[in-house]
């Protein structure tokens, strides 16, 4: 038997024992890109046929996205954060988990927070973005500091002309996907940045290119501690 098969032979020779809790230590690692797909259809079919508690353990956050009911992230043996899926992915204690959940990974700029007229504005140095207003309170407490920036590459808008809020940016890489294209691209400042898009245009490296961030859905985190300054984050132990 091939390695995948051993694997696959392991997981059904642990469910026949009719256990009350199964230990799975990353029981798909082994299986070539399609296998795994499918075997993580069957494993989430099971859990819920057997009615059994499964401690899955992965370094793949797909796996955890799609099987878990509640994501315990870890660092360095620490806990960083517990809850449910989506609620790790919307609401990120800090830029570790930020980071971790979502494919591909939140984006991260290091910006300068400064006060122009009245509003609070993040300059990278090559653009500047303004946080909305839920956020921009929080914000001003860090007027003249830097901090990290986040924003996920399916929350980035790609503009063909120029606009106000728009991050202007060079094409260093791309990969058409089909229904998607992602779009690698560095800053002025040497700051790289992923983008998802769907519209159909000739991208080509080395052009530069004007994304617009959903800034309700910005994340911005402290530039030391790394922890998330804007958001009220419930933690769930």
């Amino acid at each position: 038997l091939s390695g995948g098969q051993r694997q696959r032979v392991a997981v059904g020779r642990a469910i026949v024992r009719n256990p009350k809790v199964f230990l799975f230590d990353e029981p798909l690692s082994n299986l070539d890109a399609k296998l795994r797909v499918t075997m993580r259809s069957e494993i989430a079919a099971l859990h819920n046929r057997l009615q059994a508690t499964m401690i899955y353990v992965t370094h793949d956050q797909i796996e955890a996205m799609t099987l878990g009911d509640k994501i315990v992230v870890m660092k360095d043996g620490i806990i960083q954060q517990i809850g449910a899926p989506l609620y790790l992915y919307n609401n990120p204690i800090n830029k570790f988990v930020a980071g971790f959940i979502g494919t591909p990974p939140m984006n991260f700029l290091k910006v300068k927070v400064v006060e122009k007229g009245g509003k609070v504005i993040c300059d990278e140095g090559s653009f500047e973005v303004t946080p909305c207003k839920a956020h921009e309170k929080a914000l001003k407490e860090f007027v003249g500091k830097e901090i990290w920036f986040g924003i996920r590459p399916e929350d980035v808008e790609y503009s063909e002309k120029p606009s106000a809020g728009a991050m202007q940016m060079k094409i260093s890489n791309k990969e058409p996907l089909g229904a998607e294209t992602h779009l690698f691209l560095t800053t002025n400042k040497g700051q790289n940045l992923i983008a998802k898009t769907t519209v159909n245009a000739q991208f080509r490296l080395g052009d530069t290119v004007n994304l617009i961030p959903d800034m309700e859905k910005a994340k911005f985190f402290d530039l030391e501690s790394e922890v998330n300054i804007v958001d009220d984050i419930k933690k769930e132990w």
